[in-house]
């Protein structure tokens, strides 16, 4: 069972990654897709920051936890992906529906019950007093 969940948190993780590298190389494509479109140059630079920033520290904790078995690396990706699918929730209750709302939203929340799972199954590792 562990070695499942490992695989499943790599293996999101490389999507993660993936996400990541489009939006650096390739914001308005990738943005398009995800219904974000910028109006301007700071608009594109914030898609290619922001989107890169989020899907990359989310890959690299996820894939580095995953090949380390350190489930505390996971906390993090978990607390972003878990407030993206709040938010996504509350959006739905505020704005209302959307055009194929569903499918991120299920990315999102199947991120955070893997997570979960690996938090629970992985060992974690004491972080080393540096004061001694």
């Amino acid at each position: 069972m562990r070695f499942v969940i490992t695989a499943a948190v790599f293996l999101l993780g490389m999507l993660d990654l993936f996400m990541g590298f489009n939006f650096l190389f390739n914001p308005l494509a990738t943005g398009a897709g995800l219904g974000v479109s910028p109006l301007g140059t700071g608009g594109l630079s914030t898609i290619r920051a922001d989107f890169t920033a989020f899907f990359l520290v989310v890959a690299v904790c996820m894939m580095i936890g995953a090949w380390r078995r350190n489930a505390d690396l996971l906390l993090v990706p978990v607390g972003l992906m878990g407030i993206a699918v709040l938010v996504r929730g509350l959006g739905l209750v505020l704005d209302g529906p959307y055009a194929g709302w569903q499918m991120p939203m299920a990315i999102e929340a199947l991120h955070v019950i893997v997570l979960i799972a690996a938090w629970r199954v992985l060992p974690h590792h004491k972080i080393k007093d540096l004061t001694s």
